[in-house]
This record gives C-alpha cells, sequence and structure tokens, in this order.
C-alpha cells in the first residue's frame, strides 16, 4: 500500500479518479440523500480500488457496461470512517455506486423550518472540510487528489439549490425540481459543497452575488458591497482570479465557520452581517484562498499550515491594499493574541503547535485551531522581511504559478523557495518554524500607532469618543486583566454598552472578560449569544469559560444539553471536547 495521507484510505499505487459525476435525490422528511456516482479514472485499469466512506450504505456497484463488482464494506475506524473495497476487472474505466447517506452524516445539517430566518421551509446545507466528503459520496477522499464533477440535484420544487459549480439550469417535473451544475477545474473533495433552502440573490458585480433567504438578503448585499473591490485588489497582488465567478452564500447561524471557501459560492456565517461592513474581512480571507488553498492545496492535513498560513498572509495584504497598513497591523496583532492562547490551549500536546504535524491517529477536526494560520502567517512574514517584500512577492507569484491546481507539502514549499529564494529559510531558522514547538523568538511584532494607544491605556477606560473598529475593541479588551473587578466592569459597560453590542467580535470578547472575573450579571446575554449562533470562533471561548468555573460549570452544561442538536455536528464535537476537559475526575 502507499498511503500519503493518514486520514484516507485513497492508495497511490492504485487507480486514481479523474472526474466524478453524481446523481441525489434529497429527501427532507427522512433526511437521507439516494445517490448513484460514476467514478471516472484517469486511466482505466484494474485491481484493488479502495474509497473512503462514513455511515454509507452501499447497495451496488457496478462497471461501465453494467456488469456487477464485488466489493467489500470493511469495519469502521474511528473518524476515518469505512474502507470501501472494489475489485476492478482489467481496463475498468469507471464505475457506477448506488447507496444512501445516513441521517447523521457528518457534512450534512439538515434544519427544520424553525431554524431558518424565514421560518416555513427546512434547510441543508454540506461542510465537509476536513474529512466529511466521504458521509456524503464514496470518494478518494484525500486532498491531494484533486477531481472535477458535474451533480444533478432532486429537490422539492418549491425551494431552490445552490452549488459550488456552475449552474447549469433547473427543470420542474410536478413537485420536484432537477438542479444541474458542472465544477470544469479539479477540486479537492473537501471543497464538493452545496445548499438547498429557501434562497433569493442579488447581483453585486457580472462575476459576483449575493446568495441568502430572502428576509436576510438585502442586508447581505449591502453588507458585502465592495467584494468586487475585494477581487481587483487581490488579482493586484497574486495574479488572475481563475475560478470565473466569487459569488456568496450567507448561511443560517447554525454554520460552525467564519467562512468557507468553497470554490465558485463562498459559505459566510451570517455573523458578519453586523451592519457597518466592520467584519468583512471574513470575506477577504474566503477570496485569498481562491488562490492559496483552492489553487494550490496542502496534499494533506499534516500540511494545513500551506492553505491557512498562506491566506492570512494574503489576507492581510488585501486589508492592507485597501484599508492601509494601519488597520493590516491591528489584524495581525489580533491575530497574534489569539495565536499565543492557542498556544496554551494544547500546552498538554505541544506537538500540535508545530507547523508540520504528524497526525496518524488523531482527528483532524480534533486538532483545529489557529495555529496553522497565525504561526503560518508569522513564519512567511519573517522570510518576507528576510528577504525584502519585493523579491518575496516576486517568489510567491512563481509559487502560485508552479502548483497551479497542485496538491502539495511542506517538502514541495522547501524545494520551490530553495530554488526561488536561496539562503531564505536559513536565514529565519526554518526548522524552528516548521517542526518546533511553539512560538520562534524571531517571530514579527505588529507595530501601528493605534495598536500603541490601545496598549497604552492599559486597564484605564477607552475614550469617551472613541471610534474604534471592531478589531481595536477586541484587541482593548483581550488586553485588560482577569479578572477584573465587579465595579470596574459594571463602569465600562455603563459607559459602551458592550452587554448590549450586536457586534459579535466586540460581545464575545467582552463575555468573555465578564466570566473569567465572575460577573455574571452577562450570564443572560451569554444565554442569548450560544443560542443564536453556532460559529465555533465564538461557542469555543464562551463554553471554555462557563466550564472553567465551579459556579458557572453546571449552566453550561445544561445549557448545551438544551441547544446541541440545533449546533453542526462539527461544533457539538468542539464543544463536548471543552466540556470534558474541564470535568472533575470521579
Amino acid at each position: 500500500m502507499a498511503r500519503r495521507d493518514p486520514h484516507s484510505y485513497a492508495d497511490d499505487a492504485q487507480l486514481q479518479t479523474e472526474s466524478f459525476a453524481l446523481e441525489a435525490r434529497i429527501d427532507f422528511q427522512t433526511q437521507v440523500i439516494t445517490g448513484r456516482v460514476t467514478l471516472t479514472f484517469a486511466a482505466p485499469g484494474s485491481g484493488t480500488l479502495d474509497l473512503d466512506t462514513r455511515d454509507l450504505s452501499i447497495a451496488s456497484i457496478v462497471d461501465a457496461h453494467g456488469a456487477a463488482l464485488a466489493f467489500t464494506v470493511h469495519p469502521p475506524e474511528p473518524y476515518i470512517g469505512a474502507r470501501l473495497e472494489v475489485t476492478l476487472p482489467a481496463t475498468t474505466p469507471s464505475i457506477t455506486i448506488a447507496y444512501q447517506t445516513s441521517p447523521d452524516a457528518s457534512a450534512l445539517q439538515w434544519l427544520a423550518p424553525a431554524q431558518t430566518d424565514g421560518g416555513i421551509h427546512p434547510y441543508l446545507f454540506s461542510q465537509c472540510q476536513a474529512i466529511h466528503a466521504r458521509s456524503l459520496v464514496p470518494v478518494q477522499d484525500s486532498p491531494g487528489l484533486r477531481q472535477r464533477y458535474t451533480a444533478e440535484l432532486t429537490i422539492p420544487s418549491s425551494l431552490r439549490a445552490v452549488m459550488a459549480a456552475a449552474d447549469r439550469g433547473r427543470t420542474e417535473v410536478g413537485e420536484h425540481a432537477v438542479h444541474r451544475f458542472e465544477m470544469p477545474q479539479p477540486i479537492p473533495p473537501y471543497l464538493f459543497a452545496f445548499a438547498v433552502g429557501d434562497l433569493a440573490s442579488r447581483d453585486l458585480s457580472p462575476r459576483v452575488r449575493v446568495w441568502a433567504e430572502p428576509g436576510v438578503v438585502e442586508r447581505a448585499a449591502w453588507e458585502f458591497a465592495d467584494t468586487e473591490a475585494m477581487i481587483t485588489a487581490a488579482e493586484a497582488l497574486f495574479g488572475p482570479y481563475d475560478w470565473e465567478r466569487f459569488d456568496i452564500l450567507t448561511m443560517p447561524p447554525s454554520f460552525p465557520y467564519g467562512g468557507m471557501e468553497n470554490p465558485r459560492l463562498t459559505f459566510i456565517t451570517p455573523t458578519v452581517i453586523a451592519g457597518d461592513r466592520s467584519l468583512v474581512s471574513v470575506i477577504a480571507h474566503e477570496l485569498a484562498h481562491s488562490w492559496t488553498g483552492n489553487l494550490v492545496t496542502n496534499a494533506n492535513a499534516e500540511h494545513f499550515w500551506l492553505n491557512e498560513g498562506f491566506t492570512m498572509y494574503a489576507e492581510r495584504r488585501i486589508t492592507e491594499a485597501l484599508e492601509g497598513e494601519e488597520m493590516a497591523a491591528l489584524s495581525a496583532a489580533l491575530g497574534r493574541r489569539e495565536l499565543e492562547e492557542s498556544i496554551e490551549r494544547f500546552k498538554d500536546t505541544p506537538a500540535m503547535t508545530k507547523l508540520r504535524t504528524h497526525l496518524e491517529g488523531i482527528d483532524p477536526d480534533e486538532c483545529y485551531s489557529l495555529i496553522p494560520y497565525e504561526k503560518g502567517y508569522l513564519f512567511l512574514t519573517a522570510i518576507e522581511a528576510a528577504v525584502g517584500r519585493p523579491a518575496f512577492v516576486g517568489w510567491l507569484r512563481t509559487y502560485l504559478d508552479a502548483f497551479r491546481f497542485g496538491a502539495i507539502t511542506t517538502e514541495d514549499f522547501i524545494a520551490h523557495i530553495e530554488r526561488g529564494l536561496p539562503g531564505a529559510l536559513a536565514k529565519v531558522d526554518a526548522p524552528a518554524w516548521l517542526d518546533g514547538e511553539g512560538l520562534p523568538p524571531n517571530a514579527i511584532t505588529a507595530k501601528s500607532s493605534r495598536l500603541a494607544a490601545i496598549e497604552a491605556l492599559g486597564s484605564a477606560p477607552p475614550p469617551v469618543d472613541n471610534t474604534w473598529s471592531a478589531t481595536e475593541w477586541a484587541l482593548y479588551l483581550e488586553n485588560l486583566p482577569r479578572p477584573l473587578p465587579e465595579a470596574t466592569l459594571e463602569a465600562l459597560d455603563a459607559q459602551c454598552h458592550l452587554t448590549e453590542s450586536r457586534n459579535y467580535d466586540v460581545l464575545v470578547p467582552w463575555l468573555t472578560l465578564a466570566l473569567k472575573s465572575g460577573y455574571l450579571a452577562v450570564l443572560p446575554r451569554v444565554e442569548r449569544v450560544v443560542a443564536e449562533v453556532g460559529r465555533m470562533k465564538y461557542l469555543r471561548p464562551l463554553y471554555t469559560a462557563l466550564a472553567a468555573e465551579p459556579a458557572t460549570r453546571d449552566r453550561g452544561n445544561a445549557l448545551f444539553d438544551q441547544l446541541r442538536a440545533g449546533y453542526h455536528p462539527i461544533a457539538r464535537q468542539m464543544v463536548e471536547g471543552v466540556q470534558a476537559r474541564y470535568r472533575p475526575a470521579p
């Protein structure tokens, strides 16, 4: 066997899937997808083919002539799922698999009408990162195996399907509609994505369209109005945009991430809609993935920093181009604080603070953190400082071109940068970054006059007439000592009305500070927040603060028991991990 990905049964010595064609009927009543998928190989062949599955019921497998093929679904392994072993006759060009998903498929979240903005129609969306595509379709589910696809989704005619692919039309037949899609560029399986619901759209430019539920779409269109300017700025920095469209789907509140960079249709949390465009850096981040991640992809989760470290660098370059160096520096400073918190979280498993990780036997969802994002960003800025921005940007353009529509490892990165910028890695002590734990001492500290002004305040209250951005507020709140006296917190809240803020990037740092200080007057607001959003960026600190203190632990546990059914499976797993960490020993 030649398995390069510790999280996939895909074998390099076997046939490789070049494309797949999916026909799927979506049943909201049973919360099951019945599918037929045809896998077409890069070249005909024979022998054993191992595919990734998780909780799939395999009905039959046939070859291109309709002849039944022998197959075995092996016992599942924890989090990886079950190996589907297929025996292929000579010169097999393709196979077709008939199957059904489980109602508990980890890639899917089925929402009842009451969980949507409109309250009338159900909603379904997929989330395949990191290794959840296998619960939706039997594939070689490894990012190193990029694949094209077509899809036909049969859905209730009262609903609309959207997909991270080119729309090829819709046909209605009675109570059902068939939506057809095509992804002409090869993508890693974790970027396979779709949603079905009561959806409306607004065009922002010839290549940008916003999708959302009808009651949300106007606010979303206003919030994301500057997206075309972001694309233009990004193209000036990184080269042409290769995906034709950059549409945005504003998700239901239970979406667990800030955004997901699905090509042609980025998924975005509704928590970004703050009413003042203050949180649209999430859009810049997902757009940056169009080059760093979607165009050049990590070959497996052990090299995740290649996706996210480069994307943080690209995001802040876009921010700098559109909003200036001060805002980019503020973003970097907040990222540094969040990185330090993540490193502290992994103090008992410090190997997870390396950039190049070894994840055999480790669920990639369990070790997810901001470390590959922010430590990766700081590593790249150290290289940029060592060689100068013009040289670094020149190399970056050649890197993106060399690995375009490919999947690479850290070793590929090292070899390429050694050729393009010889000696650069030695200048920054690259082994300390890639294979060392924690943060190397040569990490660059962001500097700006606005950051200096915040740091100079210490624990003093902010200026009454300040016009701070959400990032500045978050930095101020993160900079305050813990715990703070109750009187200080009461005065700060009375002056700034933080408990009633609708900007979650301000509200959640405030609520976390208050909980860590024992200021329990905020508990009703905490309960409202964890009930109305499913984004892990906000759930993790709030549930952690609740679980860390005996006075609030039982309340946090009861809240989760009450709300868990409404959270995405990935978010449920995260909160369960938080609570297990603070559970008293028997």
